[in-house]
């Protein structure tokens, strides 16, 4: 997930993950509630989203190490019957703010994509979609190094039983996987494709007219390289004679005029995203696709989050440069570029309008993390 209107980020570096999680970084009280001046009407949002979270927290390990599932327990009850009406003292009453890190924050903007898709290969629908495939494991113990979070790499067990890396995206789009009975649907334009994954989640409009949604359901281990920053170094991004503007327009424009190079430029990538079919759960149109909890998101209150340093279902309040993005919000997904204390996605929905606020979101400011009360006194000893 990244902003799609500007693909080429800033140079910008926000509390860079040297720590592994937001204990292990450092933690601090952050004012109280009532001083945030909390929206009746984004706080509504943010309850129902809250509320929708919770079951999800009840069972969730969190990887910040700020919560245990039992700390969520009575906001949830009083969530249930809370009237929306007064959803601003909901979380004045059960929540306290602290601040990760030095708080400051960087905000782009995601959206639910809509590109050319069947689910049964058709003429012009050629381009597989893939479902996780069952021989993409972690290793095991001693087989593989283990990654710098302390997880085991993601790969395969060639025939021998050797621990390998698994198929980059070359090799993927190649046919590596092909004749496996893995495709779940056919896209119309790979490039196209591409960019739905870096997205995490979107919908196949068939000829036919109907609607299938798909969202992550894993992705091979390889890291993201975003294609724009690669254009970029090689001086093809800008405004002079055979440049191109730094968006996701500009550079499937130099994809289709250079059909050759364009394909090179996304094999960068080797990071490839697998999916699952998710029109049964979230086939209503007003809602979000599925995200990183398994429950719809909700445009204008869904953050992705770095759940190493924020929990996921947890409020978040932002205050930063631009005032669409500020307020309070709920951290309910999680995106392969979305890494480092108070690093977030702001989820905008489908259509053309989300698609030009996220394309063109890039905030900075100070971010607060609303706990369930009595935590920080257990996390930072006072």
């Amino acid at each position: 997930m990244s902003a799609c209107g500007h693909v080429v980020p800033p140079t910008i570096q926000v509390n860079p993950p040297v720590a592994t999680n937001a204990v292990r970084l450092s933690v601090q009280h952050g004012p109280a509630v009532a001083a945030l001046s909390l929206t009746p009407f984004a706080a509504s949002a943010a309850l129902k989203a809250f509320l929708a979270s919770c079951p999800r927290l009840a069972l969730r390990t969190d990887a910040s190490g700020l919560t245990m599932p039992q700390d969520w327990a009575p906001a949830c009850r009083a969530a249930v019957t809370w009237p929306q009406g007064d959803a601003p003292g909901f979380f004045n009453a059960w929540f306290e703010t602290a601040q990760v890190g030095s708080g400051a924050t960087y905000v782009t903007g995601y959206f639910e994509p809509e590109i050319a898709g069947s689910r049964v290969p058709l003429p012009g629908y050629t381009v597989p979609v893939y479902r996780l495939p069952p021989d993409l494991v972690r290793a095991k113990p001693g087989d593989a190094p283990p990654n710098p979070d302390g997880h085991q790499p993601l790969g395969r067990y060639d025939a021998n039983g050797l621990f390998v890396p698994y198929w980059d995206r070359a090799q993927i789009e190649a046919g590596a996987l092909a004749g496996r009975g893995l495709e779940i649907a056919y896209a119309a334009d790979p490039a196209e494709l591409f960019f739905l994954q870096v997205q995490g989640s979107g919908r196949l409009r068939a000829p036919d007219g109907t609607i299938m949604r798909i969202g992550y359901a894993g992705e091979n281990g390889y890291a993201y390289t975003g294609i724009g920053s690669v254009m970029n170094a090689q001086g093809l991004i800008g405004t002079g004679p055979g440049q191109y503007p730094g968006s996701m327009q500009g550079i499937l424009r130099y994809i289709r005029e250079n059909p050759e190079q364009g394909q090179a430029l996304m094999d960068q990538n080797r990071s490839y995203i697998f999916f699952r079919d998710t029109t049964a759960i979230a086939g209503d149109p007003t809602t979000g696709p599925v995200g990183a909890m398994s429950i719809p998101v909700t445009p204008r209150v869904t953050l992705a989050a770095d759940p190493a340093f924020v929990p996921l279902g947890a409020p978040v309040f932002l205050t930063t440069d631009r005032a669409e993005v500020g307020g309070l919000w709920i951290a309910q997904d999680t995106g392969g570029a979305i890494k480092g204390a108070n690093r977030f996605d702001s989820f905008w929905g489908a259509g053309a309008d989300a698609r030009r606020i996220a394309g063109g979101m890039s905030a900075r400011g100070q971010a607060l993390i609303l706990l369930p009360r009595g935590v920080l006194a257990r996390v930072i000893g006072r």
